[in-house]
């Protein structure tokens, strides 16, 4: 067998020629990340100290769009929409997906019917979520407002509600996601042996004291890989709030996502938006350190 460090045709070693050979199979994913990622976010930054349009050539103007950015009353009131999105989308998503999947974990009668049923919505466009709830939130033409008046109730003015707008927003956030997270939770459950669980019934652990004693902490790898994801998709919520209220009515649902289009695309002001931008991107930084720091101490290795 030649060794690692004999030299082959070409006066390359066999190591240096398998090295050459992974470089050569990751260049292109390299390539495509550092042309539409890496590239466009180094570009952005740039720009952020820019006064920039799409009418007159960029001029330097240092800090100067942060500076707008944090004495702008818009700009806190979307920073405030966008972290309690966050803060409420993000439990009751991964919530109701742990539910779900200790649920159809089981061995039960249509066990796959219900998991394909609860995944569907995350398969499917956001946009296309968004505009069919809206004709179902709709108080003249929707079938829910209809429903609901038979016993009572009312949804008010649907999206139009300032009151209730958002609420309707994080119900499809809540509804796109839950199962999609749900597949995770299945995942990490298939990973737990069940001998653990055989010897905790022997000890006369009920199923309570299972959950709390062997699978939530044996989950904590999975769930914080889970409330990550979650809480990064919350921040960047765009696609229903486009569809269904136009980031209205008043600004009640606009989020920094939002924002970053309608001053970048609608605007024109491409210096300001990509200073909101380069905001999120620290404030979901900073979010994520948080939730690793946080769970990181609670991984369970076994």
């Amino acid at each position: 067998m030649r060794r690692s460090g004999v030299r082959a045709r070409g006066g390359l070693t066999l190591r240096a020629r398998r090295s050459l050979s992974a470089y050569g199979f990751i260049a292109p994913s390299v390539i495509i990340l550092g042309v539409f990622l890496a590239w466009p976010m180094i570009w952005s930054l740039r720009t952020s100290f820019y006064d920039a349009s799409q009418f007159a050539p960029p001029t330097f103007v240092g800090l100067s769009n942060y500076r707008k950015l944090f004495a702008d009353a818009t700009f806190r009131g979307d920073l405030v929409n966008t972290l309690v999105y966050a803060a409420v989308v993000t439990p009751i998503a991964v919530g109701l997906a742990l539910v779900f999947a200790l649920m159809l974990h089981r061995r039960l009668r249509g066990r796959s019917f219900f998991r394909a049923a609860i995944f569907l919505p995350a398969v499917l466009s956001f946009g296309v979520m968004g505009i069919a709830w809206d004709f179902v939130l709709d108080p003249n033409i929707g079938v829910l407002p209809r429903w609901l008046q038979h016993v009572g109730l009312s949804l008010g003015n649907g999206v139009n509600d300032p009151s209730w707008a958002m609420a309707y927003v994080m119900f499809v956030g809540v509804w796109k996601n839950a199962g999609f997270y749900m597949v995770m939770y299945l995942a990490g459950l298939s990973t737990i042996p069940n001998d653990f669980y055989e010897a905790a019934a022997i000890d006369g652990a009920g199923p309570w004291a299972r959950f709390r004693h062997i699978t939530w902490p044996l989950l904590s790898n999975t769930t914080l890989f889970v409330f990550v994801i979650a809480a990064i998709a919350s921040l960047q919520a765009f696609d229903q709030i486009f569809v269904m209220t136009h980031g209205g009515p008043f600004f009640k649902t606009e989020t920094l996502v939002y924002l970053v289009y309608r001053t970048g695309f609608k605007d024109f002001e491409f210096g300001y938006a990509s200073a909101v931008a380069w905001v999120l991107v620290l404030l979901v930084f900073v979010i994520s350190l948080v939730q690793n720091f946080y769970f990181g101490r609670r991984q369970v290795k076994y």
